[in-house]
């Protein structure tokens, strides 16, 4: 269902992430970029890449280090392949097509992996992280970051009537698949709280979690660090 989604919406996918998220989620994918710790494998890796604009971002902040950009969407790549050509990183940023629960990786590769906006649409979300957690280096990073839904407030309130009311008005205005974006509100309102995510981490192994609530909570970061085996202690921030 999801690969049928957004093998519709390719084309418009980053016009349509950019305006509905009011431009947002360029500063969203910055921030998490910032959070990527270094360490000894000097590779990162970014699942569910989409269009390739953190495992991009991820390169450029990180000019000595190598870059595994990996998707399930062939179409999604091969934008992602044209904006890694136009910014002349082809031969730092490697396309893999793969899923996000069998990564074809060897245990301990990288110094950290990330995901952006791809964690609610894996059914099994656990194995996803247990997998990204194997692939990282003993002390390395898993980061999360997802958009959610930021409380019953006012602004809660508010925000649920833009995701059920005012963005599928745009969506079918703009885009070709107006029923992706249903999907896409639905899922955010769906997706577990902060507490109960960061909890999901942990129980996956990951210990030293930290969520960031980002624009009043409507997307949040989590970070967590795998165990550091040769040393005996926690990875930490």
């Amino acid at each position: 269902m999801v690969r049928d989604i957004f093998s519709t919406v390719t084309k418009r996918y980053d016009f349509l992430t950019h305006l509905l998220s009011l431009y947002r989620d360029i500063a969203w994918r910055r921030f998490t970029a910032k959070k990527l710790r270094r360490g000894t494998t000097r590779r990162l890796m970014d699942v569910a890449t989409g269009t390739a604009d953190l495992a991009i971002e991820m390169a450029r902040r990180n000019p000595a280090y190598f870059v595994v950009a990996m998707d399930f969407m062939a179409e999604m790549m091969a934008l992602g392949a044209r904006k890694l050509g136009e910014k002349n990183l082809l031969h730092r940023v490697c396309l893999v097509q793969a899923d996000a629960v069998y990564l074809p990786f060897p245990s301990g590769t990288f110094d950290a992996v990330s995901i952006a906006f791809g964690i609610r649409n894996i059914p099994d979300k656990m194995k996803a992280i247990r997998e990204m957690s194997r692939v990282v280096a003993p002390g390395g990073q898993v980061l999360v970051l997802e958009m959610t839904r930021p409380g019953h407030g006012f602004f809660g309130r508010l925000y649920v009537f833009y995701l059920q009311k005012v963005m599928p008005l745009a969506a079918r205005v703009l885009s070709p698949n107006p029923a992706a974006y249903l999907y896409l509100a639905d899922s955010i309102l769906h997706f577990p709280s902060s507490s109960d995510f960061s909890d999901m981490m942990k129980s996956a192994g990951l210990h030293s979690v930290k969520s960031y609530a980002l624009t009043l909570g409507i997307t949040h970061l989590f970070v967590g660090y795998k165990e550091d085996e040769q040393c005996g202690v926690h990875g930490t921030p």
